[in-house]
């Protein structure tokens, strides 16, 4: 599984079988005003880069397929559940493109949706065979971290006084998390040690690290094609990124940032500054460097694991949108 075109094939492989369960789960027709946004939130063609990483992991420990792909499942509606909020929380109006849940049915229902679909995801995490309650214990463990994160980013909101440290800890929380996660639970579902468990911890935080760094810069240097999702919210909500954080340093940020120009403006004169400063070439080497990290990580795999969970690691890196 070395080349790249039998890794990108592996990849095509668990996504499509991802969509294909994901559009089998026995949802009821009523009441639609529930199980609707429920099925919209679902079809929508996510990069399912998490249910992708809980297979490579688990495929690396023979891990049985049945129970990756309950796992899997569950991490993905995790995530859209997490997506679902937070898009209410951060006023976000598009999301994979089109609108997003709480924007086409009301915010009621979309509350409700993300309620039912982290239920949802609690259901299918059960059905795992192996260690089951250990899969559990992880799953809620992480995603009340999830939480934690998400609350430390709105806490921060306004607030130029976080420092970097503390950007650290929420990304860590906010996107470490549920990543970390992903490559714990191939472990525990091929029933690894403790020590190898701690070992996919580290490589998935620093992953998930690396990803929201990267994610940051994206939503400035990005366009909204290519991210298919709303841009222009972490400058209207002041949120404190690895790009902000580091601009405080140099002189004339002040003026930008608090300007009153409107929101595209503004964004149009942080990306000229971000380049002009350095700043973002300084932002990329950070998110290089988580990458680096968790790649330190990956001798616990063998051979062509080893190989695949490298490129995937560089395959999320390099990503576009």
């Amino acid at each position: 599984m070395s080349d790249t075109k039998s890794f990108s094939e592996l990849l095509d492989f668990i996504r499509s079988e991802t969509d294909s369960h994901l559009g089998k789960l026995d949802l009821p027709e009523e009441p639609t005003y529930l199980y609707d946004p429920i099925r919209y939130a679902l079809a929508g063609k996510g990069k399912r880069l998490r249910p992708i990483l809980v297979h490579l992991s688990g495929r690396g420990f023979d891990a049985d397929p049945d129970d990756l792909m309950y796992a899997g499942l569950a991490v993905e509606l995790l995530h859209n559940f997490t997506l679902i909020h937070d898009d209410i929380m951060d006023h976000d109006d598009t999301r994979h493109g089109k609108q997003t849940v709480h924007k086409k049915f009301g915010t009621e229902a979309a509350i409700l949706t993300g309620d039912s679909i982290f239920t949802l995801a609690q259901l299918i995490i059960g059905q795992v065979q192996s260690n089951t309650v250990q899969a559990l214990q992880a799953f809620n463990k992480a995603s009340l971290t999830v939480c934690e994160g998400q609350a430390y980013d709105l806490q921060f909101e306004g607030d130029s006084t976080v420092t970097l440290d503390k950007y650290l800890d929420m990304i860590s929380r906010k996107t470490g998390a549920l990543l970390s996660l992903c490559a714990e639970l191939g472990g525990i579902l091929g029933a690894k040690s403790d020590d190898v468990c701690a070992e996919l911890r580290s490589y998935g935080l620093n992953l998930g690290r690396g990803f929201q760094v990267q994610d940051d810069i994206l939503e400035i240097f990005s366009d909204k094609e290519n991210l298919g999702k709303s841009l222009e919210s972490d400058v209207a909500a002041d949120k404190q990124t690895i790009l902000t954080i580091l601009a405080r340093k140099h002189d004339g940020w002040n003026e930008i940032s608090r300007s009153d120009a409107d929101i595209s403006t503004k964004r149009e004169r942080m990306r000229s500054f971000y380049i002009e400063t350095g700043v973002e070439v300084r932002a990329r080497e950070i998110s290089q460097g988580y990458i680096d990290k968790a790649k330190d990580s990956l001798t616990i795999f063998e051979d062509d694991h080893k190989i695949t969970m490298d490129q995937f690691t560089d395959f999320v890196l390099n990503r576009t949108h």
